[in-house]
């Protein structure tokens, strides 16, 4: 199999999966449970969800490691965990695609704030968080490392050094955009341009957007930062809409349909790999997939 730069410098659009948290929550995981302890606890079911993602047609999964650093896993009791969980959920995700595409292992913020943008965490501790997370992910198999949801750019910083120092792995990297008076900014005001600029300074091979947004306002953000990283690969993973509660319940409501329909504005914005993030469905990325590969034939 082609290496996955290799692909997307030819061209290529490419398809990840869809969310983990939802289905996850859908086969019985608990609030204040570690999402991440089911690659220990539940690895049948967390390999399913993957082994979903690929029928559906995605050439990317992810790993259910998105909380996989010691400042989430300690939140759990878990700390002393976090190599064995992380090399867990990689190995699981590189069997359930078998050969049939890439695992992107999921490395998501450790809920600290630095010093500089107002907390009292220091940016190395960060750095440490990150570095002993991203080895055991690569120790587990996986091809790719996606920092994702990320708000702050000194935090994103530190994982894409991490993540570069310590592995040879192609490192993406995605920050969480919200709509605001002034344009989409992160909640740490941090825009779509300045974030992709910043993340391909720091080394990132991959930029992009998940989650705070439908795929109908990750077309403008796709714009944005291709303008600023003309060369550089954009991957999105749009939410299904905009949750709303009902019935104490958070849904998303856009169907598969609906985002399907604004996949071709997607990759004319210039997005290279297109996923999904809160909400998405095998059937959605099933959606997205029809398009994109209807377009490429």
């Amino acid at each position: 199999m082609q290496p996955l730069l290799e692909r997307l410098s030819k061209g290529e659009i490419l398809i990840s999966d869809g969310a983990m948290g939802t289905l996850l929550q859908a086969k019985g995981l608990k609030p204040g449970e570690s999402p991440e302890s089911w690659c220990v606890t539940h690895p049948s079911l967390v390999k399913s969800i993957a082994e979903a993602y690929v029928a559906a047609g995605a050439d990317i999964v992810e790993t259910d490691s998105f909380g996989g650093t010691t400042y989430k896993q300690r939140e759990f009791g878990l700390a002393d965990q976090v190599d064995t969980l992380n090399k867990a959920s990689a190995h699981l995700a590189k069997e359930a695609i078998a050969g049939k595409g890439y695992v992107a292992a999921s490395v998501g913020p450790t809920g600290q704030i630095v010093e500089d943008e107002g907390g009292d965490a220091l940016p190395e501790d960060l750095y440490e968080a990150f570095k002993q997370q991203v080895i055991a992910l690569a120790e587990g198999g996986a091809d790719a490392l996606c920092i994702e949801t990320m708000s702050s750019e000194i935090e994103a910083v530190q994982a894409i050094r991490a993540a570069k120092q310590n592995t040879n792995l192609p490192i993406i990297c995605t920050f969480t955009f919200e709509a605001k008076q002034r344009g989409f900014h992160t909640m740490m005001g941090v825009s779509p341009a300045h974030a992709a600029r910043v993340a391909v300074d720091a080394g990132a091979d991959i930029v992009g957007a998940n989650c705070g947004n439908g795929i109908a306002n990750m077309i403008e953000i796709t714009r944005a930062m291709r303008a600023a990283v003309p060369n550089t690969p954009i991957l999105i993973h749009a939410n299904a809409g905009m949750p709303s509660y009902e019935d104490g319940k958070t849904v998303f409501k856009e169907t598969p349909e609906i985002m399907a329909s604004r996949v071709r504005e997607l990759v004319d914005a210039g997005a290279n790999i297109i996923g999904g993030c809160c909400g998405t469905t095998p059937d959605h990325i099933a959606a997205m997939a029809a398009v994109v590969r209807s377009a490429s034939h």
